[in-house]
């Protein structure tokens, strides 16, 4: 009897183990396939009229991009970004260059869900949940997304984004 009842315990035993590792184990999601969401023309009309168009192309596995400021029908800044896929890390690279500046800015973003996209500066990529800024692109649409940008857990910017048809 002990015999019997010390298997069903080893049984009971492994089968709850490996069951709640089924059920707890999460899906990977892949970063580079999600990343091409964003390839296309994309823009945001601020409520002053003013406008950012942002347009990413491919590039091998990877996309080259830009963003126009537009004020008036008048370009009045740019940025170039280039898109990458850190395999080590899981998460995806944007390395971005202003037009008025030396200074880049390197942003580490990863896919949460399929149309979820958060992400921090690379300074703060070692403890995310603490940085000073965060993003979050939410794909409502595969024509539509919304950029929200937080600052020290305060929203200092939400963007509607519509994709342009080219």
């Amino acid at each position: 009897m002990k015999a019997a009842f010390l298997s069903t315990m080893i049984s009971a035993l492994l089968f709850f183990t490996y069951g709640i590792q089924a059920q707890t184990t999460d899906t990977k999601l892949d970063q580079m396939e999600l990343m091409k969401q964003f390839i296309g023309s994309w823009k945001h009309v601020s409520p002053d009229g003013s406008s950012m168009i942002f347009e990413n192309i491919p590039f091998g596995d990877a996309m080259v991009g830009n963003t126009k400021f537009i004020s008036k029908d008048t370009i009045f800044d740019q940025n170039k970004y280039l898109w990458g896929y850190d395999k080590k890390n899981d998460k995806i690279i944007i390395a971005e260059i202003f037009n008025d500046t030396p200074v880049m800015e390197i942003d580490v973003v990863w896919f949460t869900s399929k149309n979820i996209v958060e992400g921090v500066l690379q300074k703060d990529i070692s403890n995310p949940e603490n940085a000073s800024t965060k993003f979050k692109f939410e794909f409502k649409t595969q024509d539509a997304f919304i950029l929200t940008v937080t600052q020290n857990g305060n929203i200092v910017a939400e963007l509607t984004w519509m994709r342009e048809n080219k």
